[in-house]
């Protein structure tokens, strides 16, 4: 299933280096996210790590297949 994460400011590339599994964009003051997720834990273990980072996540969605 692929997933859009809106994350709250611009992201840094090591901040985005976080993120191997996943492709970003920039835009309105937004880095968003996006990429497929394996599974349920997949998703709870990328919140985990946005938490860790203090990274504000803005909205979470599944995209349409």
């Amino acid at each position: 299933m692929q997933y859009e994460i809106r994350i709250d400011g611009l992201m840094s590339e090591t901040l985005i280096g976080s993120f191997p599994e996943l492709e970003h964009v920039m835009m309105s003051g937004q880095t968003v996210l996006y990429g497929p997720l394996v599974d349920e834990a997949h998703l709870y273990g990328l919140l985990a790590r946005f938490q860790s980072l203090g990274l504000h996540v803005v909205e979470l969605r599944r995209l349409p297949e």
